[in-house]
């Protein structure tokens, strides 16, 4: 019998293929960040639990766009109170808390991750991008936020409010590999896929602005010897206005 990290690597691998065979939705993806990008808008990055993780995957990385910005709110990631944050982002009306000082307008996107799509804050983050004329895209589990209820009042789950919806193609309860004689699943598959997708999308993504002769404004890694120096210009144009960086 092959060993567990055998059996999660042919998982991830599946998975990718058929992450990356969203071809359509990866293009129309790509197309939306560049638009955004071409206008001068911002991608508003965002996910509540673990999937904040994903909203920190395009910020301030080598090779990412310079007018990324993540919605971070530390009562929802995991680094205060795993637990908290599992509750708090059932809450209604949470989201429009964090979004109170930031302005929102109809060239910007949000790309926003939830494996489940069933809770208040994603699904009001997408409401309020929307209404201000925004793209939102999505990266969920369509297995897992089918098999469960919403937990909004308006019964909606964040795949049916979303403008494109890109499948991770994980398992209900993300975990993956079955191992005999435990309760459930190991190897969650949702972050690894997630971040796949939003690197491939910002690669399609720059590709298309430079071949409309666009060169857009990208870090590079620090760690590189001319990196620290060139990002120091970039740092100064938009520190002010994304308060993470």
């Amino acid at each position: 019998m092959e060993k567990a990290f055998e059996r999660f690597q042919q998982l991830i691998l599946s998975k990718l293929e058929g992450a990356f065979s969203q071809e359509q939705e990866i293009l129309q993806a790509s197309e939306w960040v560049a638009s955004t990008i071409q206008n001068e808008g911002w991608i508003f990055t965002a996910g509540t639990g673990h999937s904040h993780l994903l909203a920190e995957e395009i910020f301030y990385r080598a090779g990412g766009f310079a007018r990324v910005y993540p919605i971070l709110d530390p009562p929802l990631m995991l680094h205060e109170s795993a637990s908290t944050s599992s509750l708090l982002e059932r809450e209604e009306g949470y989201a429009y808390k964090i979004l109170s000082e930031i302005n929102l307008s109809s060239k910007d996107i949000l790309i926003i991750a939830s494996n489940s799509g069933r809770n208040a804050v994603t699904i009001e983050l997408a409401q309020a991008f929307q209404n201000q004329g925004a793209k939102v895209i999505c990266i969920t589990n369509l297995a897992h936020s089918r098999s469960v209820t919403s937990r909004h009042s308006s019964g909606l789950k964040l795949y049916q409010v979303s403008d494109l919806v890109l499948d991770n193609q994980g398992e209900i309860g993300d975990a993956a590999v079955e191992i005999s004689g435990i309760p459930g699943k190991v190897g969650a598959t949702s972050t690894v896929v997630g971040a796949a997708l939003l690197q491939a999308i910002m690669a399609q993504a720059v590709e298309s602005l430079v071949k409309a002769g666009t060169i857009p404004e990208l870090f590079i890694s620090a760690n590189t010897e001319e990196g620290e120096k060139y990002n120091d210009s970039l740092l100064e144009k938009y520190k002010g206005q994304v308060p993470p960086l």
